[in-house]
């Protein structure tokens, strides 16, 4: 058995209604219910986490504010592969879609 590796991790806000990307939306990165990292996407809806994962179960926490969504919590799992995690958010004002991005 090999030892799992750091994963690092970073997200994108797309705006499906607007036809742009989210800018300004307030991210944090959390695991067992302390916050490891946070910050907000920039102007192209990115934001890279400086911070390496250790394995294991995290959540990213969107504040997005629309209309039915005051925020969306996204869990997943970091295992060291791949060594780098994308996980975008593609939002409507009544509909969310998120997926393991490259």
């Amino acid at each position: 058995m090999t030892d799992a590796k750091p994963t690092t991790l970073s997200t994108h806000v797309l705006d499906a209604e607007a036809g742009r990307p989210r800018v300004g939306v307030p991210v944090r990165l959390e695991r067992d219910g302390e916050v490891l990292a946070e910050g907000v996407t920039d102007d192209d809806g990115r934001l890279r986490f400086a911070r390496e994962l250790s394995p294991g179960a995290h959540r990213l926490v969107f504040e997005v504010d629309t209309p039915f969504y005051p925020e969306i919590t996204v869990a997943f799992r970091a295992t060291g592969d791949p060594a780098h995690l994308h996980v975008p958010i593609l939002l409507s004002p009544f509909a969310f879609t998120t997926y393991r991005g490259s």
